[in-house]
């Protein structure tokens, strides 16, 4: 395996340094929510969870169309690395927010829209694994992979929207009062600066991983293709 590129040891450096600080903010900046208690410190994961998620799948889309329009075997790689990271951060922001739910809601799941419709985004992308899974031809399987990848980045604006277009108990934190919504609280300076900086974390992480990612899936193809010419 090739050594690993400088830029990509600064950012593992850059990335576990504020995940660090990010912990620490959670449990020791940010104050504890007067009614939740320590189980809201949970939000800050949750939702910078559910922001990598939704970014993995929106880049998988972005690299759909740029396979289609160039047919390079790299972007299916980093259209199939992003679905992976997403659907395991999606996975996190389900059970993260199942915890947070217990005490708030006194039920570990609920039918809410939101909820509902993450589910079934992470049961599309679920699908894209197996969808590839079943092709052998890897130009067919990329091609595929990519228009699957483009149709199903709907899911991803219906699922951020749905607290929003529907009857719902999941709270809105941005973008309206959450303190209107059962599970919701307004947030202290201290706990924007928190959730800000979780966000900013998570993104380091989700780029980090991406480019680990797509490393391995370029010695994977490489891999794929010897094979392929040993069996001619």
């Amino acid at each position: 395996m090739t050594s690993t590129p400088r830029w990509l040891r600064i950012l593992d450096y850059i990335t576990a340094t504020i995940f660090m600080a990010a912990i620490g903010m959670v449990f020791f900046y940010a104050p504890t929510e007067a009614l939740m208690g320590a189980v809201q410190r949970v939000f800050y994961f949750h939702v910078a969870s559910g922001w990598v998620g939704m970014l993995g799948f929106l880049a998988a889309a972005v690299a759909g169309v740029f396979y289609l329009k160039t047919e390079r075997r790299l972007w299916d790689i980093i259209g199939f690395s992003a679905v992976e990271i997403g659907i395991v951060f999606v996975f996190i922001t389900i059970v993260t927010g199942s915890i947070w739910a217990r005490p708030v809601w006194n039920t570990w799941w609920t039918w809410d829209p939101r909820l509902t419709t993450a589910a079934i985004m992470e049961l599309i992308y679920v699908a894209y694994i197996m969808l590839r899974q079943g092709i052998e031809d890897p130009d067919r399987r990329a091609r595929y992979g990519a228009v699957y990848a483009i149709v199903g980045v709907a899911s991803v604006p219906l699922t951020f929207l749905s607290a929003r277009l529907f009857r719902t108990i999941h709270p809105i934190v941005v973008g309206s009062d959450p303190s209107s919504t059962l599970g919701g609280f307004d947030m202290t300076p201290r706990m924007l600066q928190t959730f800000l900086f979780s966000l900013l974390t998570f993104t380091f992480v989700f780029a980090d991983l991406l480019w680990r990612r797509v490393r391995l899936g370029i010695l994977a193809d490489k891999v794929e293709q010897l094979k392929m010419k040993r069996m001619e």
